[in-house]
């Protein structure tokens, strides 16, 4: 007899640790990878590559694990790497600022737990990864800059810079 309450609340224990856990559909070998594409220069300032115009840009797109990408983005004139946290959300994954970035862009600390791959256990039924990061740490109107599309393979992003803004968008090589 305790042998069969104690197998019942293991089974409970599991049930509710793996409720609790942030399993995602997101297959971190389906974002990683090389993106080819094009930069485009967003801002007004002059630089080599002129606002409007496109430039031949690869992105390098490496898991580093925890919810979190390393985005290599490189060019003719423009060379960056920065660290992402992602999110999925239908048939998209997001990505949003990490550490100091997420604080310098928003005014105030990224949340425990709240971070890509952490425990999420006070999300709501049908809620994405996503809609949990945005409603737990964001305001309305907070602007993000970029993701994937998984049905076609692409990423795009806005780099903020102190030359301007960079915009690339590229598919999976």
């Amino acid at each position: 007899m305790k042998k069969g309450k104690f197998l019942i609340g293991l089974a409970v224990l599991v049930i509710a640790f793996t409720s609790c856990e942030n399993i995602t559909d997101i297959n971190e070998k389906d974002i990683e990878g090389t993106y080819i594409g094009t930069l485009t220069k967003e801002s007004s300032l002059k630089s080599a590559l002129d606002e409007g115009q496109d430039d031949d840009a690869t992105a390098d797109i490496i898991d580093m694990g925890d919810g979190i990408i390393e985005v290599h983005c490189y060019g003719a004139e423009f060379d960056t790497t920065l660290l992402l946290n992602y999110y999925d959300h239908n048939d998209s994954v997001m990505v949003c600022n990490t550490g100091a970035d997420f604080e310098s862009m928003y005014g105030h600390s990224l949340g425990q737990g709240h971070m890509g791959g952490g425990l999420m256990g006070d999300m709501n039924n049908g809620e994405s990864n996503w809609m949990h990061h945005m409603s737990d740490e964001h305001e309305a109107g907070d602007e993000h800059f970029g993701g994937f599309n998984m049905e076609n393979h692409s990423f795009e992003y806005t780099f903020l810079t102190g030359n301007g803004s960079y915009h690339f968008q590229g598919n999976k090589e």
